[in-house]
């Protein structure tokens, strides 16, 4: 649970949901494809399609076990000269995924003229969140402009503090991806427009509010991506094959998810992992599993409140025991209102 202050968390909060903050997220793992089959390749291996992906446009998906449940879930960006096709795929990930996501690419492109380059330390990502992240990052630029679409991933190079930096749309504001030694120049420059520094963890606070999961925290190597909501986002139902996408297809086209994304709103601190309860009305009596918490914050706004994969059984409007210190939730819709 949350370990920043009530005050500074709630001034920070204040910050992302009302004006903007800056939250270094440089820790994701980052990798780069090029080669002249890379958008191909990666197309036969994630579930969003990307064949018709043009240069400064982006895409996130899942990559997939064989059965259909998540190793991970990536952001594609398509770099290159515009109006040309893209010459290099920039990629990033959770850094619990990075690895499995490494192993995909390096064990599967054998066959493709495909070369794989390792980012993560190289590149910094800063991310600008609220709704003045536009007018913000604009009065940084030195040199460029803002992305022109307003669609999520879409990005342009630009200039920050002398250094090269990508614009990435997000749901939530803007990212900028540089070099990781311009990083605190780039940083510098932010703040002084007006964008403070905040924590991670009041970042998480809005993310949670907004009801986009987290591979790692939220969904894991058991989660189908229709179960986390994923489908609209994520998955193509028109593309060609890919790795998982028979399990995938059956399950939209023929089958209902077991368990759903759900918001909850707690009476107590709970952590991570904590077993959700819910009675078993029959004559047996008791309780029975139908989840686990996931994330789990403390919002300014909204009290308590956590993600978690929930058995359909505990819809919306249920109460659920949380652990085995008495704490309760109820299930909400995402996202929170």
């Amino acid at each position: 649970m949350a370990s920043t202050d009530t005050a500074t968390l709630s001034a920070e909060y204040e910050a992302l949901t009302e004006r903007c903050g800056l939250v270094d997220r440089s820790e994701r793992g980052k990798l780069a494809l090029t080669g002249q089959d890379a958008v191909e390749f990666l197309n036969g291996q994630v579930s969003n399609e990307l064949l018709d992906l043009a240069v400064g446009e982006g895409r996130y998906a899942a990559f997939l076990t064989h059965k259909g449940k998540m190793l991970g879930d990536l952001r594609i960006l398509a770099a290159g000269e515009p109006g040309a096709s893209a010459s290099e795929l920039l990629l990033d990930t959770e850094r619990v995924a990075l690895q499995g996501l490494f192993d995909m690419i390096r064990r599967f492109k054998v066959g493709y003229r495909v070369d794989l380059h390792k980012r993560t330390l190289e590149s910094a990502l800063l991310s600008l969140i609220g709704p003045d992240a536009d007018s913000l990052a604009q009065s940084a630029l030195d040199g460029g402009e803002l992305p022109t679409s307003s669609m999520e991933h879409a990005h342009t190079l630009a200039s920050v503090a002398g250094a090269p930096v990508r614009l990435i749309r997000t749901d939530l504001g803007i990212d900028l991806l540089t070099d990781a030694g311009a990083a605190p120049a780039v940083g510098a420059a932010l703040q002084a427009v007006g964008a403070p520094a905040v924590s991670a963890e009041a970042a998480e606070v809005v993310r949670v509010e907004s009801g986009r999961p987290r591979y790692g925290i939220d969904l894991d190597e058991n989660t189908i991506p229709q179960e986390a909501g994923l489908n609209e986002r994520a998955v193509s139902f028109t593309k060609g094959c890919y790795v998982g996408q028979e399990t995938v297809a059956r399950l939209y086209y023929k089958g209902k998810p077991n368990r759903h994304l759900r918001g909850l709103q707690l009476s107590a601190p709970a952590q991570t992992g904590a077993e959700l309860l819910a009675d078993r009305r029959s004559t047996i009596g008791g309780e029975r599993p139908v989840g686990a918490l996931g994330s789990s914050v403390l919002s300014p706004a909204r009290g308590l409140i956590g993600l978690a994969l929930v058995r359909r059984e505990a819809g919306p409007g249920s109460t659920v025991s949380v652990g085995d210190e008495g704490t309760t939730a109820t299930v909400v819709e995402l996202p929170f209102d």
